[in-house]
């Protein structure tokens, strides 16, 4: 059965009780959940993936070339995971940069993404719905008979 991957870097495991004013209330467990909904229509699964590392989260990636595409927030690897990036680069399929916070209303460091010029999209500033708008464009990007 085709399925989307959702890869979540470095404190994102900890969503919902990490700085809710910054990234609100939702758990990545709430987040799965609606994005399952979405996929739901088609009949997709999803793979979640949370890493605090870099070379994990490249590593799952590597290891999930038959999903039919991916929902990526990497984090502070925004801003400097090349080694992030580059497996990105060779991921076959279409995937969306994801960011609760709208990274522009933050410090400056957060302003420049490394991975966002490969990405078919970007979402920012959303909350918990940007995952399921990123599903939900990567379902209108995906044929259905994959």
């Amino acid at each position: 059965m085709p399925a989307i991957l959702m890869v979540n870097g470095p404190n994102l495991g900890i969503l919902g009780r990490r700085e809710p004013e910054v990234y609100g209330t939702a758990t990545l467990f709430d987040i799965e959940q609606a994005i399952e909904k979405e996929l739901a229509e088609r009949g997709w699964d999803l793979v979640s993936v949370q890493r605090e590392s870099e070379g994990e989260l490249i590593k799952s990636i590597q290891e999930h070339y038959y999903t039919v595409g991916a929902i990526v927030n990497p984090g502070a690897l925004m801003i400097n995971g090349w080694g992030l990036r580059d497996a990105l680069a060779s991921y076959p399929r279409p995937w969306i940069e994801v960011h609760l916070s709208n990274v522009w209303a933050r410090e400056q460091f957060r302003h420049e993404s490394v991975l966002a010029p490969l990405a078919n999209g970007v979402i920012v500033g959303m909350g918990a719905l940007g995952y399921p708008l990123a599903a939900r464009a990567l379902l209108n990007m995906t044929p259905a008979a994959v």
